[in-house]
């Protein structure tokens, strides 16, 4: 996958960003579509902590939802997320979602309480959350920054909520991880200014 990065125009880069989050959430409602038609039959690939045959369902765990109503809840924040971080580049773009996956779907491996089954993209949600929330902070964007505050004014209350041990049937401990290894991202991905031209 190409960057996005010198030689793109703005639309250029939209255009990417944008078809590459709408065939995203389309391959998320297909899987679901499939899961509906299988009796369910894709919900196995949600993670059970600590037992080691589940460890290959990190990843997949990501792109699988417990019925039509959870994926239409993740939808919306997803696609505009999403698009928001891919607008930088979508090599960049697709390491923050790997890094975010992972480390979010081995925590919840690692730490969730036993005999539970966890899936969904909320777990990136909140890790495209957290990296939009720094990212530009931490490069010094103003652009970046006002994004970050706009971002945090518009969804900051949904993901407190998300984050309350108290809701029954939430992984909070996923959002929780997903949010910091989103955070971390921003700090590992961080893009760096480019070397002052060398003049004579």
């Amino acid at each position: 996958m190409s960057n996005v990065g010198t030689g793109w125009s703005r639309s250029d880069r939209a255009m990417a960003a944008g078809k590459l989050m709408l065939a995203w959430i389309a391959l998320l409602w297909l899987l679901e579509v499939v899961d509906a038609a299988t009796g369910h039959a894709l919900d196995g690939f949600g993670v059970t902590p600590r037992d080691p045959s589940e460890l290959v369902d990190v990843v997949p765990s990501a792109f699988i939802h417990f019925g039509f109503a959870h994926l239409a809840a993740n939808t919306l924040p997803l696609l505009v997320l999403g698009f928001l971080a891919a607008l930088a580049g979508l090599r960049r773009f697709v390491l923050v979602c790997a890094l975010i996956i992972l480390v979010d779907g081995l925590g919840v491996w690692l730490i969730s309480p036993a005999h539970t089954n966890t899936a969904g993209a909320s777990g990136l949600i909140f890790g495209l959350f957290g990296f939009l929330l720094v990212s530009g902070f931490v490069e010094r964007r103003p652009w970046g920054i006002l994004a970050g505050v706009l971002i945090a004014a518009i969804w900051g209350g949904s993901i407190l909520a998300g984050l309350a041990p108290t809701q029954s049937g939430v992984s909070w401990q996923g959002h929780l991880l997903g949010l910091l290894a989103g955070v971390a991202a921003a700090f590992v991905l961080r893009r760096r200014p480019a070397p002052p031209a060398l003049t004579r």
